[in-house]
């Protein structure tokens, strides 16, 4: 696995996008997507020879996350990339760490699957299998 992305959840994504634009020199990559099933809104921010970071925002009824941004938000996951989402899974359980949500399309990701786990010392992490990203500039 390598790290496809480093996720931080803010309250505005334009604001967020404005923020790692003149503070990082980040440029956004895609256009904001909905992802239905996690109750987001999702931007990819890059920057030559950088990770990439994706933005999230909150919908409505995203209560958990929304508390999260209302107390100032910040890092929210990482994301690693495998060959194969399900071998991967399997791997991750059979080490400890814990599912959260099973496989699942992500709008995000132009419908391929992403799951998360939890990892030791409450790390919030999103497995996915595929370099596609919605909605690219």
């Amino acid at each position: 696995m390598i790290i496809d992305h480093i996720c931080f959840a803010v309250k505005n994504l334009d604001e967020g996008i404005a923020y790692w634009e003149r503070v990082f020199g980040y440029r956004q990559m895609t256009r904001m997507v909905v992802n239905s099933l996690q109750k987001v809104k999702v931007v990819f921010m890059r920057k030559d020879n950088s990770l990439t970071i994706k933005l999230i925002e909150p919908l409505e009824d995203n209560i958990s996350l929304l508390n999260f941004v209302n107390r100032g938000g910040g890092f929210h996951h990482l994301c690693f990339k495998c060959d194969n989402i399900d071998k991967e899974l399997k791997d991750l359980k059979e080490k400890g760490l814990i599912s959260l949500v099973p496989p699942q399309p992500g709008e995000a990701f132009n419908n391929h699957n992403i799951a998360f786990v939890l990892a030791r010392y409450g790390m919030n992490i999103e497995i996915i299998d595929t370099d596609k990203k919605a909605d690219l500039l």
